[in-house]
């Protein structure tokens, strides 16, 4: 079965189980700077159930919900830095990839699950293939202007 492109659909159903359990939603993103255990069961796609109700058995009232939606200014900004990397050429695969995630604008490629038992955060993840490119091109970004950063500081001392 392949993956959706968009993962609207999902959240409904993550919304209404969640709700089903009696459980409620903190609008919320658990970010990396908190200590954290990533559910893994690649091979169930509906393995986000059994992550809710590992929270309810945990006790916990409820469950942080976060999702991403491709922005088109978020994939312009990315599209912009991926040029000015590859100056002047500007036209590399990196960029390609890039232009065709404008078929994604609007779509949500993202959605993360949590919650906090005795100060851990427990969070499933789910995503869609050209969210996960997207994120690594965002990425690669990212590493080389902390190269480009480094070597000017580098320069300066």
């Amino acid at each position: 079965m392949m993956p959706p492109n968009d993962l609207l659909s999902l959240k409904d159903d993550m919304i209404a189980f969640v709700e089903g359990h009696g459980m409620r939603r903190l609008p919320g993103y658990v970010g990396e700077d908190v200590p954290t255990v990533m559910w893994e069961d690649d091979a169930n796609p509906d393995s986000w159930k059994d992550f809710v109700e590992m929270a309810k058995a945990a006790g916990s009232p409820f469950v942080t919900m976060s999702d991403v939606l491709l922005e088109k200014e978020d994939l312009e900004l990315l599209l912009e830095e991926l040029q000015d990397l590859d100056y002047p050429h500007e036209e590399s695969a990196e960029v390609e990839e890039a232009q065709s995630l404008v078929n994604y604008v609007g779509k949500m490629g993202y959605i993360q699950l949590g919650f906090v038992y005795q100060g851990v955060a427990f969070l499933h993840e789910s995503s869609t293939p050209w969210y996960e490119r997207y994120q690594q091109l965002l990425e690669s970004v990212d590493d080389f202007s902390d190269i480009v950063f480094e070597q000017n500081e580098d320069e300066d001392e």
